[in-house]
C-alpha cells in the first residue's frame, strides 16, 4: 500500500509506503460498527436518575374511597399511571452501559478503518507538523495550503504545545497521539494528516 507525501504546499511529490497490516485490509462492515458502537457506549456515564413511586413526593391518602364513586379505585397519588407519580422502571444513577470489546477485535477495527481511508484517498503523510508560534491564523494557514481545512485528523507522535493551542479553536480540526486513535474520530473527519513518527508508531501499535 502506497500512500501519498505532502510537502508544506500541500503537493504530492512522493508516495510512502505504508504497511500492508494496518493499511491493506479488507473492510468489515460489522466489526466497525460494532467497535465504533461499544466505544460511544464505554464513554456514557450512568449520571440520569429518575424516582420510583418509593421516593417521588406524596401524600399516603387514599384518594377516594374505595367503591361508589363509579372512577376507577385508586390507593397512591404516587401510581405511575398518575401525573406526578413515580416512575414504574427508573434509570438508576449506577447505570452500566459499557460494551466489551476484546483487543485484538478493536485493533482489527482500526486497521479495517485504516484500509478503508486509504482505499479511499483520504489519508496522507507529512514529513512532521509543527508551528513557529501558538497562533491560529498560522495554523489555519497551514491547513489550507495543505488543502484539508474544511475538515482534518491530525495524528502525530507527541503533540507539541503550539500546534494544540493553534488548532483548538478551529472547528473541523483536531491534533492526537497515536496511542489516542479512536474509531469515532478516524470515520468523523474527512480527512487524516498522519507524521512519518507516528506512521511507524502505529505499525508498532496495530501491525
Amino acid at each position: 500500500m502506497e500512500l501519498k507525501l505532502l510537502n508544506d504546499q500541500g503537493q504530492s511529490t512522493a508516495t510512502i509506503a505504508a504497511p500492508e497490516t494496518v493499511f491493506g485490509r479488507d473492510f468489515n462492515e460489522a466489526l466497525v460498527h460494532q467497535v465504533v458502537v461499544a466505544f460511544q457506549a464505554n464513554a456514557r456515564m450512568g449520571n440520569r436518575a429518575q424516582k420510583d413511586r418509593g421516593t417521588v413526593k406524596h401524600s399516603t391518602k387514599k384518594p377516594w374511597r374505595q367503591k361508589g364513586t363509579g372512577r376507577a379505585r385508586s390507593g397512591m397519588t404516587s401510581s405511575p399511571i398518575w401525573r406526578g407519580g413515580g416512575r414504574a422502571f427508573p434509570n438508576s444513577p449506577d447505570e452500566n452501559f459499557s460494551h466489551k470489546v476484546n483487543k485484538k477485535m478493536y485493533r482489527a477495527g482500526l486497521r479495517a478503518i485504516f484500509s478503508q481511508l486509504a482505499r479511499e484517498d483520504r489519508i496522507a503523510v507529512v514529513e512532521a507538523f509543527a508551528l513557529e508560534a501558538p497562533k491560529t491564523k498560522l495554523a489555519a494557514a497551514k491547513l489550507k495550503d495543505l488543502g484539508v481545512s474544511d475538515s482534518v485528523l491530525i495524528i502525530t507522535d507527541a503533540l507539541d504545545e503550539n500546534v494544540y493551542l493553534a488548532t483548538r479553536n478551529l472547528p473541523n480540526v483536531a491534533v492526537i497521539e497515536t496511542r489516542y486513535a479512536d474509531p469515532l474520530s478516524l470515520i468523523h473527519y474527512k480527512n487524516v494528516l498522519i507524521t512519518k513518527p507516528a506512521m511507524a508508531q502505529l505499525e508498532e501499535m496495530l501491525g
